[in-house]
């Protein structure tokens, strides 16, 4: 069962660096015609154009539609295929690890190893949402975000008041991260 899913880890890996060469080829390509050093009407910028417009068009409408500039969806695109490809690498490789330890406890596995195993995911994966919904400037008075600081505050606030910070940089979400990692190795080698 493990090397089936070192297999299919590497073909989401493969999937997701292959979305991302077309990604940076689409915006390459924009990015060589605006500078001119691209004909826009030679045969491969019409090809790039023509499977990359259907993407591409929806992408241009939203970004007119909240004031930016429609020629930056190439780079859009880019990074929606970067973030898009690491959630689908991140949700792969956690429903792996699921059913791998369901197929474990099954066999006799501890459910407390389990439910362990879990909360420590849980609150790592509440740190890494804190941190992009920091790069998003989601209101941490929303509903969701309340949640996900109450599941984080107790670790990442006294962190944060013996960091020091790094001008505009706050690495004490990343340091809780590794805390966390780290007390769940230790925690399961004690209790393995």
């Amino acid at each position: 069962m493990d090397e089936i899913a070192v297999q299919v880890v590497y073909g989401v890996r493969f999937l997701v660096a292959g979305a991302f060469v077309l990604s940076a080829i689409v915006a390459l390509t924009h990015w060589a015609v605006r500078r001119g050093t691209l004909n826009a009407f030679g045969a491969w910028a019409r090809v790039v154009r023509r499977w990359s417009d259907p993407i591409l068009r929806p992408l241009e409408r939203r970004l007119v539609r909240s004031g930016a500039n429609p020629q930056d969806a190439p780079l859009w695109l880019v990074g929606v295929t970067v973030v898009a490809g690491l959630v689908l690498i991140g949700l792969v490789n956690w429903l792996l690890e699921f059913a791998f330890t369901m197929y474990q406890s099954a066999r006799g596995g501890s459910l407390v190893v389990i439910v362990l195993h879990y909360t420590f995911s849980l609150l790592r994966l509440a740190i890494m949402v804190r941190v992009f919904a920091s790069w998003l400037a989601l209101s941490p008075y929303s509903r969701f975000m309340r949640l996900i600081h109450g599941l984080t505050d107790w670790l990442v606030e006294p962190i944060r008041r013996v960091l020091p910070v790094f001008g505009m940089f706050d690495f004490s979400p990343l340091v809780a991260y590794f805390v966390l990692y780290l007390a769940e190795q230790l925690v399961m080698r004690g209790l393995l």
